[in-house]
């Protein structure tokens, strides 16, 4: 991402509205200070949570610089869980969202992350922030069976299944499970599902985990990746439809969700939530305490 780009993503963001200044001071503290020091950097989350960060990893930088990297999905895990709950992160990376879960909330993760080098990174945010008794940390891939696939691994944050495309690409094979298998002792509420166009399969392998009136919201990428394995992505959209769920936005800051009719957002996440949880959610959401964020703003 360039630096302009990234400039533009920081100003534009929910929680810099008010300080864009200092929302470019923290930029540029980040890119010096980084470069000066060379090694990981624990940088404080939200609240008492801390992820530790290094240089070039491009979505947990943006933690740094606006608080929430993605605000209204983060927003909503935080808003929507106790720690009572179960959260599920498929294509966890160095962990942002397992942290708000299971550090900010203190419910109960499983979280998957295929590459060992990121998964190392994930550990080591979970020691960091001593909740090794509340999250599952899985090295493996998620597809619609058991199986071996070939995942890129130099791509930060968005390393993905090798497509036919890319045999000529590096790679490094990986064990793959489904999450019926995964999942068949623990009960999630809501599911995440960050995968860089994988997601069709992903969902194949869930029918008993989607069919569960216990979930109540699934975090769900549709951006177009999956074009890449030939994925038909509006296929995905109108099975979580016949699940049972709604697709809707969630305002933070108002604490309200707003009906997108069953349309797909098509960019970024896709916010599914079953209707017939609906009202429970807007419950969680109204009553839910407010959590301090990095940047000094409540949320």
């Amino acid at each position: 991402m360039g630096m302009l780009r990234t400039i533009k993503l920081i100003l534009s963001h929910p929680l810099n509205q008010s300080q864009k200044l200092a929302a470019i001071l923290r930029y540029a503290r980040w890119q010096i200070g980084s470069r000066v020091l060379g090694a990981p950097i624990a940088i404080r989350f939200v609240d008492q949570t801390r992820l530790l960060v290094r240089r070039g990893m491009k979505g947990a930088t943006q933690n740094i610089y606006c608080g929430l990297h993605e605000f209204e999905d983060m927003a909503f895990v935080l808003h929507t869980l106790t720690d009572s709950d179960g959260f599920v992160d498929v294509g966890a990376n160095i962990g942002s969202y397992s942290i708000l879960a299971a550090g900010a909330v203190g419910a109960r993760c499983v979280s998957i992350e295929p590459i060992l080098s990121t998964y190392t990174h994930l550990i080591d945010n979970v020691r960091l922030n001593g909740i090794d008794d509340r999250v599952m940390a899985l090295n493996i891939g998620i597809g619609k069976e058991r199986g071996i696939l070939r995942f890129t691994y130099s791509f930060d944050s968005v390393n993905h299944v090798l497509a036919e495309s890319e045999k000529g690409n590096e790679s490094i094979k990986v064990e793959v499970e489904c999450l019926d298998e995964i999942l068949s002792d623990f009960e999630p509420m809501i599911i995440k599902i960050d995968v860089e166009g994988f997601e069709t399969n992903v969902i194949t392998g869930a029918h008993k985990v989607l069919s569960r009136n216990s979930l109540f919201a699934v975090i769900l990428e549709l951006n177009g990746s999956g074009d890449r394995y030939g994925f038909d992505e509006n296929d995905i959209h109108r099975r979580m439809l016949n699940y049972g769920f709604g697709t809707f936005r969630y305002l933070p800051f108002e604490r309200k969700l707003v009906a997108l009719d069953g349309t797909n957002a098509h960019s970024g996440n896709t916010l599914y939530i079953r209707l017939n949880a609906q009202g429970n959610v807007a419950t969680r959401l109204r009553d839910a305490r407010k959590y301090m964020t990095s940047v000094g703003i409540e949320v």
